[in-house]
């Protein structure tokens, strides 16, 4: 095989910047058919397709996506060469994590912790709705999508759930709240709570055990955000039901303590990954890991 023809590679990644060939070739000062050219030749030379059509758009493939990686430490690399002549140069990894808004930062943290701060890797971090972020995933965008929400069965698109957590949820609020030793029902009949929304698979668990015992519910707010949770919580607006991973800064500093655990609770927390030809290594390695 010949060596990488690198102009065909800036080409490319000039339209992958741009995600249309019309803008691209205009900045190239070449035409579109001459452009065309050029990302076949490339395409043929890697043996994959690196782009498909959205509209009037281009689109990266699985390919096309690392593709790009690879070209923009390629030319970041090569205008460091130009700036200073120095031998610490060091190949960077790219890991891109699409977050459910509203999922705990203490967990999100926890997953990424085994990379954060390594000289060779990239973390792109976005958050946002989870159907957005699967739509990401789908596309190439994204690499993994975390979620405490387990995804529909989608037979268009091979999604892969791993359980990388599953935590026992209590019942948690201010030293002026909680008394010492006191059970969940003294606890759910005497304290304003602060619930997850309606339909929510935590809220249905926690539904479903009221009306077994019977308590009456005082609620003080319903929130979607762990984060909107933990404020409330530390404003003594009333008792969250929250997993530990969630409090825990706020337990080691003794601003909140855990009432009482709820009996057959839990939160999941997932990664969601699709079934893709190249695989990330340091994805794999993660998925591997106890949280």
């Amino acid at each position: 095989m010949s060596g990488l023809n690198y102009n065909h590679l800036r080409y490319f990644w000039m339209v992958a910047r741009e995600g249309h060939l019309g803008r691209a070739a205009k900045r190239l000062n070449l035409t579109q058919s001459a452009l065309s050219v050029q990302i076949k030749r490339l395409e043929e030379q890697l043996g994959q397709r690196l782009f498909e059509r959205a509209g009037r758009g281009l689109l990266l493939t699985e390919a096309g996506r690392i593709a790009r990686d690879h070209a923009d430490l390629i030319f970041a690399t090569g205008d460091d060469l130009l700036g200073t002549l120095r031998e610490n140069g060091l190949s960077r990894l790219v890991l891109r994590v699409g977050a459910q808004a509203t999922l705990s930062r203490n967990f999100q943290l926890a997953f990424l912790r085994p990379i954060l701060g390594r000289p060779d890797v990239e973390v792109v971090l976005k958050s946002g709705a989870t159907p957005d972020l699967l739509r990401a995933l789908a596309s190439h965008q994204l690499d993994v999508v975390l979620t405490n929400q387990s995804p529909a069965s989608d037979p268009e698109r091979a999604f892969l759930t791993h359980k990388l957590a599953e935590q026992p949820v209590s019942l948690v609020g201010r030293h002026d709240l909680v008394a010492e030793a006191e059970g969940f029902e003294s606890l759910l009949a005497r304290r304003p709570v602060i619930l997850p929304p309606l339909h929510s698979g935590l809220r249905d668990d926690i539904d479903a055990l009221v009306n077994r015992t019977g308590i009456t519910l005082r609620i003080a707010a319903e929130v979607d955000d762990m984060a909107m949770m933990r404020l409330l919580v530390r404003e003594g607006v009333g008792l969250g039901v929250l997993p530990p991973i969630v409090i825990r800064d706020e337990l080691k500093q003794g601003l909140l303590v855990i009432g009482a655990a709820l009996p057959g609770i839990v939160e999941r927390f997932y990664a969601i990954t699709i079934a893709r030809r190249f695989r990330n290594n340091l994805l794999q390695g993660l998925l591997l890991l106890e949280i």
